[in-house]
């Protein structure tokens, strides 16, 4: 199990750092058709910041697949909807390779407040 503290951290640091973990790539026997068997737990997320004017100006797209479905949030609309965890799952999400092992990595994840 690896602990990652995001208290003070910026946002990419902290995702990098866990997509890291996730991928095995600490580890001697690293593969990259394999999936790590460690959890990776990033406590403190509330503490997490970002640089700049990120908070108005970062965006999240998402699309329903319907005409005029698209939805476009920034970083203040997710994070008083969902809270700074969806934020730093996004952000390791986005780090992890697209293919067949992206969902078995990304649910060693945990995040806690």
């Amino acid at each position: 199990m690896i602990t990652i503290d995001a208290q003070g951290k910026t946002l990419g640091r902290v995702a990098s750092a866990a997509a890291k973990a996730l991928l095995g790539k600490h580890s001697a026997s690293f593969a990259k058709n394999i999936v790590a068997e460690e959890e990776v737990t990033i406590t403190n997320a509330k503490g997490v910041k970002v640089s700049g004017q990120k908070v108005q100006d970062k965006t999240y797209v998402r699309y329903s697949g319907y005409p005029g479905g698209q939805k476009i949030e920034n970083y203040a609309m997710l994070t008083a909807r969902k809270g700074n965890r969806e934020v730093i799952r996004k952000a390791v999400l986005g780090m992890l390779p697209k293919n067949r092992l992206q969902a078995l990595r990304i649910k060693q994840l945990i995040i806690e407040d």
